[in-house]
């Protein structure tokens, strides 16, 4: 069953990434042989759970979606299913407690998944802070910030799998006595370029930042007071550091424990890098997205039946995905064993309100959100409900919110929504629930090699199919990447083709809500803003963001970051224009 519709950009990132090499690093493998190789070697959980007939059905079930891309699963999967390394899970929090021991071993963990293409998390809130003495020493403290660079440094040096660079998230509580070195920990733009930090927020804080009102810290190992600070400053030296330098996001403690599905094995206290996954200490997941724009009709009209059928197929997979997995620690894999988390989740949703008809930032758009991921949540729900009632539930079900009510449940969670970086590339639509980000654009660091330039292909598809012609348009397209003032367009077509920079906070923040509601996980999901920008939005973010329910909050403000991964425009070079003009509609990129 061969792959259709894969774009120049999508096969060098198959080139660069996943097809498998051999011993002199020739590439030894086509994309159709590599999705055969992960679809077999996943549909072998069905010959330890039902039968030899039973594995080669589903098998090409797999391949099926894999060859229409309809579904994809996250990049180990995709790179080591059916190797001899076996790891496939994308997403790790490790536990760090407050001893040079527990650090240490934490960071050779971190080590050891970072190097078979995992990303991991990290709470560095148990630890003492700075200046604190050690007794079994008489020395000081250096903080949690100080290993934190110890931990960077380390991935830096760690190349996932060979062929992309480690990831972490690092959270510290708002409430630690060392929140405002933390805070401030990226502003220079040079330090901790391995990391996405997150502050822990409280609801306490919060409430505190918005009345005026001063808050606790707390010393993690003493467990008492130790100081005072004004929480409405607090929450404004956050909001400038991420102004300044897209650092530190928001972590909404309470948000997430209230979803917590087993609360009686602890609290979640940090998520993995992008935020869509919060995990206890050792746990892991496996995450697949359905490419939502794929399964609009020629009508403006969602499939749902084929919806259905990849959601359904797509929560098999990710639950045979654990039964054959291979992680690199014990501890991970009881764990993981334990929760059977998964995140199945949606790439594409720019791309589906476009042929939909629905630009990204009318009222729609968000009823949209919400119809899409409650279809989604329902049926992923029966799909996990039917194979525990054909596997049996998650080992610790008896721990968990299901045990009251009786329902058996195979996966402890089963949506999350993540950013889908190179899997949409492949897929060839746009990121998770992100907004186009651009018309045309420059994409860097994902090869590690020249950039990427990418033209919207949905974009000229419209033009050619409006019998608009592109030369008019096609100089401001390359310096902005926007239409927004290109008069010789359709107003409806400037209006459908809203990017990033041009959508309010305000609905970037409920279309993250309307999905969120749906989705038992957590929903990556960044706030890009334009480089004039104030401090203001980023503020209304973060407070509206927590008045919303959501997990978590990012902001990016373009240019505050140095080597930002996407840039507006393809500038004016040659190659540039040329690609404007004369490429294939269906694959616009360089």
């Amino acid at each position: 069953m061969p792959v259709t519709g894969l774009s120049r950009n999508a096969l060098r990132v198959l080139e660069a990434r996943y097809l498998r090499r051999d011993g002199d690093r020739q590439i030894v493998e086509t994309p159709d042989e590599l999705f055969r190789r992960v679809a077999r070697a996943v549909a072998q959980a069905e010959l330890l759970l039902a039968s030899t007939g039973e594995a080669e059905r589903w098998e090409e079930a797999f391949l099926a979606l894999f060859a229409s891309l309809e579904f994809l699963p996250n990049s180990p999967t995709l790179m080591n299913a059916g190797t001899a390394l076996g790891q496939l899970s994308a997403c790790f929090v490790l536990p760090i407690d407050d001893s040079m021991e527990s650090i240490f071993d934490a960071l050779r963990a971190m080590a050891m998944i970072q190097r078979a293409g995992g990303g991991t998390g990290f709470s560095f809130s148990r630890l003492r802070p700075r200046g604190d003495v050690v007794h079994s020493t008489g020395g000081e403290a250096s903080g949690p910030v100080s290993f934190m660079r110890i931990f960077d440094c380390a991935t830096e040096n760690i190349r996932q799998g060979g062929r992309r660079r480690g990831a972490n998230m690092g959270v510290l509580r708002v409430d630690h006595p060392d929140i405002l070195e933390f805070i401030d920990a990226k502003i220079s733009g040079l330090s901790l370029q391995n990391f996405n930090l997150s502050v822990g927020a409280t609801d306490r804080f919060m409430q505190a930042a918005l009345a005026g009102e001063s808050y606790e810290l707390v010393h993690p190992r003493l467990r008492r007071g130790v100081a005072r600070l004004d929480a409405r400053a607090v929450l404004d030296r956050i909001v400038d550091a991420a102004w300044r330098s897209g650092d530190p996001g928001m972590l909404y403690l309470d948000a997430i424990n209230r979803a917590n599905p087993t609360p009686a094995l602890g609290e979640i206290e940090t998520t993995n890098p992008c935020g869509e996954v919060p995990l206890l200490p050792w746990e892991s997941c496996t995450l697949g997205s359905v490419n939502v724009a794929r399964l609009v009709g020629g009508a403006r009209q969602m499939d749902w039946e084929r919806l259905r059928h990849a959601v359904r197929v797509g929560v098999r997979f990710l639950d045979d995905v654990i039964e054959v997995n291979r992680p690199p620690l014990g501890e991970i894999a009881e764990a993981s064993r334990g929760s059977r988390k998964i995140g199945l989740g949606v790439m594409g949703f720019a791309e589906c309100l476009i042929r939909l008809g629905i630009p990204y930032d009318a009222p729609e758009a968000i009823d949209w959100a919400d119809r899409l991921m409650a279809f989604v949540a329902a049926e992923a729900r029966e799909a996990s409900r039917e194979l525990a009632v054909a596997r049996g539930s998650f080992p610790n079900w008896s721990r968990s919110v299901y045990a009251s009510a009786g329902t058996p449940m195979r996966n402890a969670t089963r949506l999350s929504v993540a950013p889908t970086g190179t899997i949409s590339i492949i897929a060839g639509t746009s990121g998770g629930i992100e907004p186009l980000f651009a018309l045309a654009y420059r994409r860097e660091h994902t090869l590690g090699g020249d950039p990427l330039l990418e033209i919207n292909p949905v974009f000229l598809r419209f033009l050619e199919e409006r019998g608009i012609a592109a030369a008019p348009v096609r100089d401001e397209i390359l310096a902005t990447g926007s239409a927004r003032n290109l008069g010789d367009l359709p107003a409806d077509v400037r209006r459908l083709f809203v990017t990033a920079t041009e959508v309010p906070v305000s609905q970037h923040l409920a279309i993250q809500q309307a999905v969120q509601r749906h989705v038992d996980n957590a929903v990556s999901k960044t706030i890009n803003l334009a480089e004039d920008a104030d401090e203001g939005a980023v503020k209304s973010a973060y407070v509206d963001g927590w008045r919303l329910g959501l997990k978590g909050v990012t902001v990016y403000r373009s240019g505050s970051k140095p080597g930002q991964v996407l840039s507006l425009g393809l500038g004016e070079d040659a190659a540039a224009r040329e690609l404007f003009t004369k490429c294939d509609p269906g694959a616009c990129q360089l």
